[in-house]
C-alpha cells in the first residue's frame, strides 16, 4: 500500500503463486489481470487508470523499450 504509483510495475508470480481463484494451479502471466484488481482496489484507482500508471512506468524504466 505505501509505494507510490509512479514506482509500480505489475507482474505474476508465474509459475508459482497463482492468484485467488487459481490457487493450487500452475501460475501463468495472463492471470496478471486479476493480479491488477487487485493491486487497484488496494491503492484505490480503478483498473484502466493503474493500467495506464504502470504502462507509462514500464517505458520509464526501460526507455530503450518503444510505446
Amino acid at each position: 500500500k505505501a509505494l507510490p504509483l509512479e514506482r509500480l510495475l505489475i507482474e505474476t508470480d508465474s509459475p508459482w503463486l497463482a492468484p485467488v481463484p487459481f490457487r493450487g494451479k500452475p501460475n501463468e502471466p495472463r492471470y496478471v489481470a486479476q493480479v491488477a484488481e487487485c493491486v487497484a482496489e488496494l491503492k484505490g484507482v480503478g483498473v484502466d487508470e493503474l493500467a495506464r500508471i504502470t504502462r507509462d512506468n514500464f517505458f520509464t524504466l526501460f526507455n530503450k523499450a518503444q510505446p
